[in-house]
């Protein structure tokens, strides 16, 4: 069969949040007197709310409980999209030519609260059929369950969906599921190689997110 649905991540794909995510993590860090890891980004990107809160309330020594880190990491996050939305490139664009030939879900490790504001703020909302975030299934990236959760709710086989990622373990997650990965890396925050050597295509921007690329 060929392509039945799109499912695409969020952040670092439609959005330029992986740098916010980061300003505001290592300043709470900081501020609650923990100490950021040179592997520290790398390891939060994919993961689930609960995860990354924990993480940080106990391997970064934040000493928080992880509700609290969680409450108070997301607050903040939702002022600065409160101020402006970080859309990439394209991202608007990319995600209305695609829904013109396949139904879209979005498969993201932000927590709901954060989807329902960038996509309401943007207007991407209308496009998707189907959004999910880490933290409404039971493991976060690299774990393939948001994926299957989509591809579920969207009534596709997730052998028939494409997914568009970013980073390490947001590719890990959609190839777990079974899905067709299309690469869209960050060069701030390049995948590691085992990873983008899952995907069957790399594109450096938006713009390249054709109907042809994701059949051919």
């Amino acid at each position: 069969m060929g392509i039945t649905a799109v499912v695409f991540d969020m952040d670092g794909v439609l959005i330029d949040s992986e740098p916010v995510w980061e300003r505001v993590r290592r300043a709470y860090v900081a501020e609650k007197g923990g100490q950021w890891l040179p592997d520290t980004q790398q390891r939060l990107m994919g993961m689930s709310t609960g995860e990354w809160s924990e993480y940080l309330s106990g391997e970064l020594g934040v000493g928080e409980p992880p509700g609290t880190v969680a409450r108070e990491v997301i607050g903040r996050m939702a002022e600065r999209y409160d101020e402006a939305v970080p859309l990439l490139p394209g991202a608007v664009e990319a995600v209305q030519r695609i829904s013109e030939h396949w139904p879209l879900g979005l498969a993201s490790s932000s927590p709901r609260a954060l989807i329902d504001t960038v996509l309401g703020r943007t207007g991407l909302i209308e496009f998707f059929t189907v959004t999910f975030s880490t933290e409404e299934v039971d493991r976060g990236k690299p774990a393939p369950d948001v994926y299957l959760t989509v591809a579920t709710f969207l009534r596709q086989r997730p052998t028939d969906c494409v997914a568009v990622e970013d980073s390490s373990n947001g590719l890990r997650s959609a190839h777990a599921a079974g899905m067709r990965v299309i690469a869209a890396p960050r060069p701030e925050y390049p995948p590691a190689s085992d990873a983008l050597g899952m995907a069957c295509r790399v594109i450096s921007g938006l713009d390249e997110l054709t109907p042809a690329l994701i059949t051919g």
